[in-house]
């Protein structure tokens, strides 16, 4: 019972912090998940000190889980338990001196200009093609997250598509410019689709109704096999959208008012991608970089 009133009191403080209902799930699973183990163990929550919280990280470890899903996790349960702490659940926060393992950074996967290009020239044969033509040129043009892609909606645009309000994470709006081969394609769209039961959707499948983000990324998936590349996930162009004006512009600030990130740390990634690239053009172009044979 104290369990399930703990568990009850975070999610409603996740939601006063106006967390995404993905990372509130996450929250409840890694606490239940949590508790799970030291009901196994004969640990009452009275009992709970440091020392759970360092047997429940062997475990995990032992479990085979990476260091990003333990780090996740873990973090989880010090925000819990911080909270829980505060609010004189307990006297203290068990997770707070806990070491967690170093994540290692992976850079995301970003198309080469010629792959955009290849991908986006896909000719539309049935109007479902169509839909599909746009929603790629939307995520490319504005650097969309596939479920904002989703959830646009024709009233989302002003001037004549020329500009798109997005709802993003934590309910934070922003005003994205498209580019003239997204509206191109979106007009194409609207004239060749069926009209749906709610017209203001802009991205609908066969029954009229709002398309899901899994649809979308299997028709992504599809399409980019069919044209001979790798299979491609809506993520990737949102990160070489990044990529591209990054290397363009070198603003790195406006990329991060673009892409909704909250913090310009995140957006830094897209630095190192960008340096990368760089490396390899030295490699390739520097006499006294070139190996010899």
């Amino acid at each position: 019972m104290i369990r399930e009133e703990l568990t009850k009191n975070l999610k409603e403080f996740l939601k006063i912090k106006n967390y995404s209902q993905h990372t509130i799930d996450n929250y409840e699973r890694d606490i239940n998940e949590f508790f799970l183990f030291a009901e196994e163990n004969k640990i009452h929550i009275e009992d709970l000190e440091p020392k759970t919280a360092s047997g429940w990280l062997i475990y995990l470890r032992r479990k085979g889980l990476n260091n990003r899903s333990i780090h996740r996790k873990v973090s989880s349960l010090r925000n819990f338990f911080r909270y829980l702490q505060r609010n004189s659940f307990f006297e203290q926060n068990i997770f707070e001196g806990i070491k967690v393992p170093k994540i290692e950074e992976k850079l995301p996967k970003v198309l080469s200009l010629e792959d955009v290009d290849k991908l986006l020239s896909f000719q539309a044969k049935s109007k479902y093609d169509f839909r599909d033509k746009a929603f790629l040129e939307l995520l490319y043009s504005c650097g969309l997250r596939v479920t904002e892609a989703v959830n646009a909606n024709i009233s989302s645009f002003e001037s004549n598509f020329s500009f798109l309000k997005v709802l993003g994470k934590g309910n934070k709006e922003r005003m994205l410019p498209v580019g003239e081969f997204a509206i191109k394609a979106i007009n194409e769209w609207i004239e060749n689709r069926d009209i749906p039961s709610d017209p203001n959707i802009l991205f609908t499948n066969k029954y009229g109704e709002r398309i899901t983000v899994r649809a979308m990324q299997q028709r992504l998936e599809k399409i980019s096999i069919s044209l001979g590349m790798q299979p491609i996930h809506p993520h990737m162009l949102r990160h070489s959208f990044a990529t591209h004006m990054l290397e363009s512009s070198g603003d790195l600030r406006s990329i991060q008012e673009m892409l909704g990130h909250s913090s310009l740390s995140t957006t830094q990634i897209y630095t190192k991608l960008n340096f990368q690239q760089l490396v390899k053009i030295y490699d390739r172009a520097h006499p006294h970089a070139q190996k010899k044979n």
